[in-house]
């Protein structure tokens, strides 16, 4: 098989993944960019919202570092925040210096807005609500001028090397032509994104399967907070369309949220209504449903003082092609499974507890976040610690390591019968739906321990088939995550941020501490996750 060696090799093209191989390569680091999908298909791509930065005359870093430990429920960790915070300014002027094009205002000025859990303006946005592709084609064009990084895409990785002593060394990977290709690197990054697959109503693309935390896990690496996985609440529902978002800077301009008799509704949740924490929101639109006996509720835009038309093009465009007149009619909104606060754990500058493995963005739990995400800190995140992970990663970068592809151990084992199949499609469709069911925006510890033994039970049955394609690589990785999410979550008998249980309404100081799971890695433990791992290489190479 094709074996390419480099310094560092960073799995995940979105705003994380990208900082972190422009900072490694700029360190004078050999880098490979390996992205599922093409370049440009990422999370980043579907933000909508923008980038947190303090950068108004009325605003603070104190100010912004509060506003995030608010919303974070006791569970934020404070070195991490104000690094994050304190580095907009700079990633901001990065960006811009890189040719990002960010909207102004009429003198000219970078427009401020407002999103749920600010006490600020603070959100620069492009195109009105399409900052995320505005990023993600600065940056590609960044890797394209810079000549230390090469791209693979179309490129899945399927599972980490580690050496005899637990350290990461390499990526085995499936190429779009089926092919098994292999890379060499003493430092891995993983900025694989979220897990927003796992439920059934998503914002997330296809590509959002949590493969990055599934492969830590795996390698040995310790997991924190999945419990907490934010549901953003208004995402434009129309029975068989993809589901969008509509960005909450929506409401951050004057959008009203209102039930189908047209009554508004935050206020009688929260006093800050419409820019509430988008937990709360979620919870309160969810509420309503149930109450009404509505499938969804309604965005007003109504009562906006601009036209709305020329603030969110994009907005209106999708709304337009179903019928909608975002100025005049009512959007019909619900909640979605949004952003994966919780991940691998990682320290201030993304380093796992495997030695030279490194995370960044969606897919790590640096602790900016606690228990419930702030509305744009995520891409800020991404700006400022993949930038971080890169350049250290480059400079831990310490000749390229062996791969023992030449050493494939034979095993007995039982073939499953060869009239038992299993649809992959169906059994991640009844995952999504249970997760949905059981696991999203109101959970009680019957339906977590309902759905967790059978996530045990599918997990069994497809693991005892050979995976030779991503759609099963990605199921056995969903159903990785949603065990452990499952367990998180029955764990936690409280209520916090993005976790609600109606068994357990309050929130708690007794359970203000992270939920840690911690994989047990002995020489037999190393020896099975190889094993495993050459069954993948044997019976891909066997097809």
């Amino acid at each position: 098989m094709p074996l390419y060696r480099f310094d560092v090799v960073v799995l995940g093209s979105g705003v994380a993944g990208t900082m972190a191989a422009l900072a490694a390569a700029s360190a004078g680091a050999s880098v490979a960019l390996v992205a599922k999908d093409r370049l440009a298909e990422t999370n980043t791509s579907y933000a909508q919202g923008g980038v947190a930065a303090v950068l108004g005359p009325d605003d603070s870093y104190e100010t912004h570092v509060q506003d995030t430990l608010t919303v974070g429920c006791g569970l934020c960790e404070f070195d991490a925040v104000e690094r994050v915070v304190r580095g907009g300014p700079d990633a901001i002027d990065k960006l811009i210096g890189w040719g990002s094009h960010f909207d102004l205002d009429a003198g000219g000025r970078l427009d401020l807005s407002r999103e749920g859990g600010h006490s600020r303006a603070r959100i620069v946005h492009a195109g009105g609500a399409a900052t995320g592709i505005e990023i993600q084609r600065t940056l590609g064009t960044a890797v394209e001028q810079q000549n230390g990084v090469t791209t693979f895409e179309r490129t899945f990785a399927i599972d980490l090397f580690t050496d005899g002593d637990g350290r990461a060394i390499g990526v085995l990977c499936q190429s779009s032509r089926g092919e098994l290709v292999a890379f060499a690197a003493s430092q891995i990054v993983l900025a694989t994104g979220g897990s927003g697959q796992v439920f059934r109503e998503t914002t997330n693309p296809s590509i959002a399967t949590g493969d990055g935390l599934a492969m830590a896990l795996r390698a040995g690496a310790t997991v924190r907070d999945l419990e907490f996985f934010q549901f953003h609440p208004t995402c434009l529902y129309i029975a068989g369309a993809a589901r969008v978002l509509v960005s909450e800077i929506v409401r951050g301009a004057g959008g009203k949220l209102l039930d189908k008799s047209g009554v508004r509704f935050m206020p009688e949740y929260h006093a800050m209504a419409e820019l509430a924490p988008r937990d709360v929101v979620s919870r309160a639109c969810f509420d309503r449903m149930v109450k009404t006996g509505d499938t969804n509720v309604y965005l007003d835009l109504s009562g906006i003082e601009r036209d709305p038309h020329e603030l969110f093009p994009g907005i209106s465009r999708i709304c337009h092609y179903f019928g909608i007149d975002i100025a005049k009619n009512p959007i019909p909104v619900r909640p979605g499974a949004h952003y994966m606060i919780g991940g691998i754990r990682v320290d201030l500058d993304g380093r796992t507890n495997v030695p030279g493995l490194w995370a960044v963005g969606e897919c790590a739990s640096t602790g900016l976040h606690g228990a419930n995400r702030m509305g744009s800190n995520s891409l800020l995140e991404g700006l400022v610690l993949g930038a971080r992970a890169g350049e250290l990663a480059a400079a831990n970068a310490s000749g390229v390591p062996t791969l023992p592809l030449d050493h494939v151990v034979r095993h007995d084992r039982a073939a499953p019968p060869k009239d038992v199949r299993i649809n992959i499609e169906d059994m991640t469709y009844s995952l999504k739906a249970l997760m949905w069911r059981q696991m999203g925006i109101v959970r009680n510890g019957a339906d977590i321990e309902d759905a967790r033994e059978k996530i045990r039970f599918w997990t069994r049955a497809v693991l005892g088939q050979a995976a030779t394609e991503p759609r099963a690589f990605e199921l056995v990785n969903m159903l990785t995550i949603a065990e452990l999410m499952a367990t998180s979550a029955l764990g936690r008998e409280e209520s916090r941020g993005a976790h609600f249980r109606a068994d357990f309404a309050q929130t708690l100081d007794a359970w203000r501490a992270h939920t840690v799971l911690t994989p047990i890695v002995t020489g037999a433990h190393v020896r099975a996750l190889n094993l495993a791992r050459e069954r993948v290489l044997e019976s891909t190479l066997a097809r």
